[in-house]
């Protein structure tokens, strides 16, 4: 028997074994894991630095080893994290409907537990216990597969939360983790029905396709993240500088940086000027439609590719629109449905662009940063949705969650 086939087995087991436990045996069992993290934070860091110089052998980029990196703040944040997911409702056995029929059957609508979740992800050890913690509060038990640039970080967290487990009501089988990263063990993770009920990918773009076209079990989607912003005419420039940098720089790397800047032709002509030199002057490479080259020569000349990039760099594609319908038509063309945000003074434009714009998160007048499980409150997220079915944007504990009718009769039979 593979590892992934051994590991499936193993958590659908476990599955059956979290049915019914309790919200304080579960909350118990969270505590443990961020105490956990806590005492092995020098393990933690030192497994970490493992894949950190091998990510530097290999050439990894900058904004790719800044995922990976595990150091005391970040340690102590995924700690906060759980405690902070032990406060919020527990979903399960909630009632979302009732029903009485005029027979008096009583039917009952609750949240139940998915039941095995399969988390697919690239480079950022933080999902490790995000995707565990927030499985293990739903009453899920979760298979975890990593990629190889935070492999050992990886091993070292799932030992920690094993550790945790040790003494609670939850089995250690309910968190696995599938130790060889090789395509093999991916595609035999996409085709394991029989154990698994829902796959999440969570990474770039070529990793969420690849499992979406490949994979036979039901996939949620996650999405990357080509976030725009639209500078409107009436924009104001304090707050634009504000917003446009934090958005860009303030963590570029992550799927909730803007990607793509688009600017209202007659803001440009007064202001244009001025947002690229201070762009430039934070060492963001520019690349512009015409009007931007022509006015800033440091700008280099975009191609259809640059509209629709992912950079997770100091990168930032900059065009030119004649307004809202304009910047609404660019980002439904070449936006991953991610984040969008429009800076303006004019509430019908603003309006307009938040219903029209298809996306999971729209921003007025704020900065797409804000796109994140722990900012709108749910704690820890297992991802971003970029789909319409099921969950979409920040997903949440409500996101790792289905629905049972519970009928109860005296007797009834159907005529």
């Amino acid at each position: 028997m593979s590892e992934v086939t051994a590991k499936g087995k193993a958590a659908k087991k476990a599955s059956y074994q979290l049915i019914g436990l309790s919200t304080e045996k579960k909350n118990e069992a969270l505590g443990k894991i961020a105490k956990q993290l806590i005492i092995d934070k020098d393990f933690l860091i030192k497994e970490n630095q493992k894949d950190l110089e091998d990510g530097r052998k290999k050439g990894l980029s900058e904004s790719i080893l800044d995922r990976i990196m595990l150091n005391v703040n970040r340690i102590d944040d995924m700690a906060a994290a759980i405690m902070l997911l032990i406060e919020l409702n527990d979903p399960i056995g909630e009632r979302l409907e009732t029903i009485e029929k005029e027979n008096g059957l009583l039917i009952k609508k609750q949240r139940v537990p998915i039941g095995v979740i399969g988390m697919i992800y690239e480079a950022r050890p933080n999902v490790t216990i995000d995707a565990a913690t927030l499985s293990l509060k739903t009453g899920n038990a979760v298979i975890l597969r990593g990629s190889s640039s935070a492999k050992y970080s990886n091993i070292a967290l799932v030992s920690s939360i094993h550790k945790a487990l040790e003494n609670t009501e939850i089995p250690v089988e309910a968190v696995q983790l599938i130790e060889d990263t090789s395509r093999e063990t991916a595609k035999e993770l996409f085709h394991l029905n029989e154990y698994l009920d829902v796959l999440i990918p969570r990474g770039g773009k070529n990793l969420i396709e690849t499992v979406i076209k490949e994979s036979t079990v039901p996939v949620l989607e996650t999405g990357a993240g080509n976030c725009h912003i639209f500078i409107d005419q009436t924009a104001d420039i304090t707050m634009v500088e504000k917003i446009v940098l934090n958005g860009k720089t303030q963590r570029p790397s992550v799927c909730n940086a803007i990607e793509g800047l688009l600017i209202h032709e007659k803001w440009f002509e007064e202001n244009g000027v001025r947002i690229l030199e201070l762009l430039d002057e934070k060492g963001i490479e520019l690349y512009g439609d015409e009007a931007v080259c022509s006015s800033f020569p440091r700008a280099k000349t975009a191609t259809e590719e640059d509209w629709s990039t992912e950079y997770l760099a100091l990168k930032l594609s900059v065009k030119t629109v004649k307004g809202v319908s304009d910047a609404i038509d660019h980002i439904n063309r070449y936006g991953s449905k991610h984040s969008e945000a429009i800076l303006t003074m004019d509430e019908q434009n603003a309006h307009t662009f938040l219903n029209k714009v298809d996306a999971a998160a729209v921003y007025h007048n704020a900065s797409t940063r804000f796109t994140d499980g722990f900012e709108f409150g749910y704690g820890a997220e297992i991802g971003i949705s970029t789909q319409k079915l099921h969950a979409r944007g920040p997903m949440g504990l409500p996101a790792l969650t289905s629905s049972k009718y519970f009928i109860y009769g005296q007797g009834q039979i159907r005529e």
